[in-house]
This record gives C-alpha cells, structure tokens and sequence, in this order.
C-alpha cells in the first residue's frame, strides 16, 4: 500500500498537515477512515470542488475507505468560512434535494458499492442535538479567544455586515461531526480548504479533549490559474459537474482551454495518470504542449462524465477544429490512445458533430432572404460575430471565417439557399464563436 500523503503531496494537493510524522505512521499501518465535508448548497458541484473529491478518490484507490459527509445540518446555519456576508439559509427540502444530485456526482469518482466508500448527511445527528445538553457536554471545550482568531472567522468580524451568531455556532457543529464519525466509523483524518484548517484544528482538538485520541487533519492549497483566476469560474459562469447545468462538451472544452503553463499542474491534480509520465510534459512547447491539452480535457471529461461521453466530446472537438492525434509518447498511459488505435469499441467511432453537443448561439431569418444571397461580411456584423463590416471583411480575408465548416475563400462571399443545411446554417468565427442562423419557410 503507498503511502498516501506521498501521492497527495507528489501531486500538488498538500497546504497543511496536523502531527505529520504521527499521521504518516498511522496511514502506513492499514486500512483507515478518512472524510471530508460537501456543502449542499446547490445540486451540483463545480470544477472547484474537484480537488477534495480527487483526494478522496485517491484515498480509495490506495485502499482506504472515504466518507462524504453532505453538510445537510450545517448547510441549515452556513459556513462563513471565506465569506464576507452570510449565506443563504437553506430548507431541509433543499438540502436533501441537492444532497441527491450531489451523491449522483460523486459516484463518477467513488465506488460506494459494498460500503467501499460512505455517503453521510450530518442532519442525522445535528438536527437531534439538544442544546444546553450540547453546550454543557462540548461547548464547554471551545475558546471564544482563539476561536475569533481563526480565519474562517476574521474575514467575517471585519467585514461590514459581521458575524452572525447562528455562524458563530459553525466551528462547534463541524468539530462535533469529527467526533461523531470518531464514535461511529472510526475516522481519523479530516481532509478540507485551506479555509478549513481552523474548523479541522477545532475537532482535532475536541477529540483530545472528550476521548483523550489523536486524530488528524489535511488542508489543500487554493487552486488557481496562472493567471490568477478561481478554477472552474468562466465569463459565462461555473463550470458544473452536472451534465445538465455544463455539458460533457462544454466541460471539456474548459480543459482545452487551459493556460500552458497549467497543464502539468491540473495533470497532476485532476487526473490518475503517473507522475512520471506527467513530469516528461514539463518541456513540451507548441504543437506537442497543445496534444498535452487534448490528453487533460478527455481524462477529466471520462473521469466526471464518463468514457463514451468523452469520446463524444473529443470527436465533436475534431469535426469543428480538425483532427489531431495525440502521438503515443505524449502520456501513454491515457486512454485516448484506444481511440487512435481503434481498441475502444464502447461506441461506434463515427465522428459526432458540434450540434449534437452544444446549441450555440441562434437567431432566425427567412428563407426568401437567401434567394439573392446575403454578403457574408454582413451577416458576420448583423450576428455578432464581427464588431463592424470592415472587422467582418479582414476576418474573411484572413481566413477566420467559416460555414458549415468550411472556410470562406472571399470577402463578397453571398450566402444563398444552397448553404442551407435541414433549415439551420452555422457560422464560425475563429476558432471558439458560433452562430447558428435557424431558416424560417416562406409562408405559402
């Protein structure tokens, strides 16, 4: 058995680390417990939440068992943690319903069959919590002074608004969960944010003090692009684990879409490809770098969406882009190898068009618009496409513009009835920027 905090350092998801050395023992010695806390706000997670749910899998790939814990308790009082204004309140209604979409996702990067890995809601024990009961028993334990100083708490004290006393109570309820899964399962690492270490450090310490054990704590780095951005934000939102809120395309289009110098980071961290193999991309530039991107984004698109999917995806990419094969020394370990050498056979390997991923911008004309043909140039402006006429002509003439896929040779270029595919016709700026023009029949 490897030893775990090795491949999770290794990997780049290591911030902090409680009695390291005692931990590195008490991993080395079997099978242990581990959780980490998901917070029912929504019903998805997002790329954001793929660095604590990449550890845990990691975790049971290494032969452990990791608990999920869905925060449908403490999601009813909200974590302030890095937060300036306090969160919504949620209704048990909401939590579980989200609690649900939340397990669906999870269980792309978890195997919970046969109780390999739990999926807890710690409203089974908090909402039944008694209150003087509970102040007397474990609030008891709890500094106010070094609570306050905590970082989960100071963002919050300085802010405008302050710290709501409800929020006050959240260090207490996440501590006592630690305890509870210590009672009952036996767990004795707790893994979270950085933004967690205080709230880790307080049920570390309240399991010293009410049952005289040590147990322990991981924080991970907050992960970021190199050009400074949160993961998983965009212009047009978060990128979401569920299928329906970011298609498998669009969530691998993300992917693709990575800065150069992140691709061995986010190898690293968002996919299970060897280390070694990993390391060797590090002086890929152009060409090869770009062949790196494409080996990222169909792993992590089979790993959250599955391989069809992914394949899906990946042939999309081709029709729209162009074909690329990855050569087979670029990270052989990667699956997207069957692909090129036709040993997948999960779907047939016929090329899958970008409209049957996405639905890209659309607006509609009248088909007797075309009779005499519309200036390409024109239609570029009137979508959007192109800012002026003139933007529109040198986009043409530098060969960016595109219909059906098919690159416009000249700048008076008329669309007519004949570019007219099953009533739609998709224009292409560049490499990224669609429209779909949708054709309405004359009326007889």
């Amino acid at each position: 058995m490897s030893n775990l905090i090795d491949i999770l350092k290794e990997r780049g998801f290591v911030d902090q680390v409680t009695h390291e050395e005692v931990l590195d023992e008490y991993l080395k010695a079997g099978k242990v417990t581990c959780y980490i806390g998901f917070d029912p706000t929504a019903s998805s997670l997002h790329v954001g939440s793929l660095v604590p749910i990449m550890s845990l899998a990691h975790m049971q790939r290494q032969g452990h068992c990791p608990i999920a814990l869905i925060g449908g308790g403490t999601g009813l009082v909200g974590d302030p943690s890095g937060k300036t204004e306090m969160r919504k309140l949620l209704t048990p209604e909401m939590v579980d319903e989200n609690a649900m979409g939340i397990k669906k996702q999870l269980s792309r990067f978890l195997d919970f069959s046969d109780d390999k890995a739990l999926m807890l809601n710690n409203a089974e024990w908090l909402t039944k919590l008694e209150y003087i009961p509970f102040l007397r028993d474990f609030g008891r334990h709890f500094s106010v002074n070094r609570m306050i100083k905590a970082e989960s708490y100071k963002m919050r004290l300085e802010s405008e608004e302050g710290l709501n006393f409800i929020e006050f109570n959240y260090m207490l309820l996440q501590a006592y969960d630690f305890l509870e899964l210590y009672d009952h399962y036996g767990c004795r690492l707790q893994m979270g944010g950085s933004d967690q270490w205080g709230n880790i450090v307080a049920g570390v310490d309240l399991i010293r003090r009410v049952r005289q054990e040590s147990v322990f704590g991981i924080t991970f780095p907050l992960i970021t692009t190199s050009s400074g951005a949160k993961m998983g934000k965009t212009a047009e939102g978060a990128v979401w684990l569920d299928p329906n809120k970011t298609s498998p395309y669009e969530y691998y289009q993300y992917w693709i879409n990575t800065d150069d110098r992140d691709v061995v980071k986010f190898m690293a961290l968002f996919t299970f490809l060897p280390m070694e193999e990993i390391k060797s991309l590090e002086k890929l530039s152009g060409a090869d770098l770009n062949s790196a991107k494409v080996v990222l984004a169909f792993e992590v698109t089979k790993i959250a969406h599955g391989m069809e999917e992914a394949f899906k995806a990946y042939r999309a990419a081709e029709s729209v882009f162009g074909s690329r094969v990855v050569p087979e020394e670029i990270v052989p370990s990667s699956s997207i190898h069957e692909i090129h050498a036709g040993e997948w056979s999960g779907i047939k390997p016929v090329a899958v068009g970008i409209d049957a991923i996405i639905e890209p911008p659309h607006s509609e004309m009248d088909m007797d618009q075309f009779n005499e043909g519309v200036p390409a140039f024109k239609l570029y402006q009137m979508v959007g496409l192109a800012n002026s006429g003139s933007a529109a002509r040198r986009l043409i003439e530098q060969g960016g513009a595109y219909v059906n896929g098919k690159r416009i040779e000249s700048f008076d270029y008329l669309l007519t009835d004949n570019d007219i595919i099953d009533l739609e016709i998709l224009l292409r700026a560049g490499k990224k920027r669609y429209h779909k023009i949708k054709i309405i029949k004359n009326k007889a």
